[in-house]
């Protein structure tokens, strides 16, 4: 994977920081009426659930609309979340890149009245601490099933993982 884009806190950012810890990936858009806020707030319960352990977590929301999703705007929206949750955003090409090498889709669907809204992936993306796949979290998975595959991403043997 190579990509470059930007964290809500204005800092460079690519698939190299999604190493070295287990990782969380979800795509989605600030706009989003429901399937975005709906998983993100499951994240940030299963982050509770975990307590300290949220802490050893990389947890990334990736915006597939950059056209609205400034970095600004992402600052706002993940602040009304767990706050180990990071918000990426960037030029549209690069966005393209990262769904791509995560083999994520979405696309830009017009509305009524000249808007629009995104399609895009609904799982969480769930990887160990060298950048290996565990598993995917599906959509309105149970909390019952869900925190147990992330603490089993927490708990991987990973050589020189830090």
């Amino acid at each position: 994977m190579e990509f470059r884009l930007t964290d809500h806190e204005e800092n460079e950012v690519g698939p190299g920081n999604l190493i070295g810890r287990p990782t969380m990936v979800f795509f989605g858009f600030t706009y989003c009426p429901d399937v975005c806020p709906t998983t993100l707030s499951d994240i940030s319960g299963w982050l509770e659930e975990l307590g300290d352990e949220a802490s050893e977590m990389n947890v990334v929301f990736i915006t597939v609309d950059p056209e609205r999703d400034t970095v600004e705007a992402m600052a706002e929206y993940v602040g009304y979340f767990h706050p180990v949750i990071r918000g990426w955003t960037g030029p549209e090409d690069q966005i393209a890149r990262a769904a791509e090498g995560f083999r994520a889709s979405f696309e830009r669907v017009p509305t009524e009245g000249g808007g629009y809204t995104m399609n895009h992936t609904a799982g969480v993306f769930l990887f160990d601490a060298e950048g290996e796949l565990v598993t995917m979290i599906d959509y309105h998975e149970p909390r019952e099933f869900a925190v147990p595959k992330i603490r089993r991403a927490l708990t991987e043997d990973v050589e020189g993982a830090t």
